[in-house]
């Protein structure tokens, strides 16, 4: 190999950054690591690292000599977005060092996702039909991985314990500032409140779905995200969820056929902060429309996906549930699925009764590449999640060139459907 330098930013709250900067040490490659806040500094367990504490727009200046100084060739993050991470791109840029970005996976729940340059609306993934069917036909035929699970109670452990020493961040790290809304107690107490609360929704829902599906009422559905999600503070043009179920009724309202409803699926990770179901109630008198949403707070998405008449997504990993489900799905950003022959092409107003189908062979063909590229059997937080995902990892994090660059080597992109296809997202 090589000589393979490794910094690592900011990664999950788990300790899977310092499991795999100790694989990487083991194979012979030099590992270095960027503490930002107390939470960082634990979970990379003892191990030597630079600590930072200024703030984002200091980091370029303060972290550039150790990038030459230290000839790192390559940078390890989870996420492109958090200005702690982002912050260091156009450096990574400027040097041709890479970037191997980390995100939760976007065929879950046995995958996480590993892509170089940049992950989401930022990947390298095209958006061309035609090449993804020549190329996935090439590829073998998807195997069985690994199954991986994520208890939600795992997940509270680990925010806990990573946001915990964070009580100390203003004497170490004065000028460390979260990417999120909340900080994490706050969160705790919200997902407690709601988790709390949980057995009776569940009762409940499914009650309500049972009896929607036995009335045969058509349905749409569209599930929700989380506000402080990248997905939608920086890959969408909308500020909030409660923005995009406003903009989603008003067109269900003025387009969608009598007789249909829209079932909107609160996200499992929800704080319960916003009290959606008054606020669709609200709606629903504005426009005019009462009695036509079922507002959910859980319940079976297969089952509600099995059943429905399409689904109307940000650019949520539930669209690629949705097609692989054969249901007509719309996006209203530009997710890596958002292809044509895949999504809907028409506008939002035009889906309630479009009849456009999904092509199944390119669905496949687009989930053998998507995997075989950017996809690590994995998790990030239970132990064998984390073994998993890190064996899966390693050999990706050492090659030379990424599967998605061989491929490209490989079958040359020819066609101008490169760029992102935006839906219509114009706001009523």
């Amino acid at each position: 190999m090589n000589k393979r330098n490794f910094l690592f930013l900011q990664g999950p709250t788990s300790p899977f950054f310092s499991q795999l900067g100790d694989k990487l040490l083991s194979r012979g490659a030099q590992v270095y690591r960027v503490n930002f806040n107390m939470g960082d500094y634990c979970y990379w367990r003892g191990k030597p690292s630079w600590q930072f504490r200024g703030n984002s727009a200091q980091l370029p200046v303060w972290l550039e000599q150790k990038l030459i100084q230290y000839q790192i060739t390559d940078i390890i993050m989870f996420g492109d977005t958090r200005p702690v991470n982002s912050a260091v791109i156009p450096l990574a840029k400027k040097h041709d060092i890479k970037q191997h970005v980390f995100e939760e996976g976007y065929l879950r729940p046995n995958y996480l996702t590993l892509e170089e340059d940049g992950v989401n609306s930022f990947s390298s993934l095209p958006k061309d039909p035609a090449w993804y069917l020549k190329v996935g036909l090439q590829l073998p035929a998807l195997k069985h991985n690994k199954n991986i699970s994520n208890p939600i109670v795992v997940l509270g452990v680990h925010e806990v314990g990573y946001h915990l020493p964070g009580l100390l961040n203003p004497l170490f790290y004065a000028g460390y500032k979260t990417h999120r809304p909340f900080i994490s107690g706050i969160e705790l107490a919200g997902w407690a409140a709601r988790l709390g609360l949980m057995p009776w929704h569940e009762k409940r829902d499914k009650q309500a779905i049972d009896t929607l599906i036995a009335s045969q009422t058509p349905y749409f559905i569209l599930p929700l995200q989380l506000d402080n999600d990248s997905q939608i503070q920086v890959h969408s043009r909308f500020d909030s969820m409660a923005e995009i179920i406003h903009h989603t009724l008003t067109s269900f309202a003025r387009h969608a056929p009598a007789g249909t409803k829209l079932v909107i699926k609160n996200h499992p990770l929800d704080t319960g902060f916003t009290a959606y179901q008054k606020l669709i109630k609200a709606y629903e008198s504005e426009l005019g429309i009462e009695g036509r949403t079922l507002y959910l707070e859980s319940g079976h998405l297969p089952t509600l996906l099995d059943h429905c008449e399409g689904t109307i997504v940000v650019n949520s990993t539930v669209g690629t549930s949705s097609l692989i489900h054969n249901r007509r799905t719309i996006t209203l950003a530009d997710p890596i699925y958002n292809i044509p022959g895949l999504t809907s092409s028409c506008s939002l107003d035009h889906f309630w009764c479009d009849t456009e189908q999904p092509d199944m062979q390119l669905l496949d063909c687009f989930r053998r590449v998507v995997i075989h590229t950017t996809q690590i059997n994995g998790g990030f937080y239970t132990r064998s999640g984390i073994d998993i995902g890190i064996d899966s990892s390693i050999e990706r994090l050492l090659m030379t060139e990424s599967p998605l660059q061989q491929l490209f080597r490989k079958f040359p992109l020819h066609s101008q459907q490169t760029q992102s296809v935006e839906a219509d997202i114009t706001l009523a």
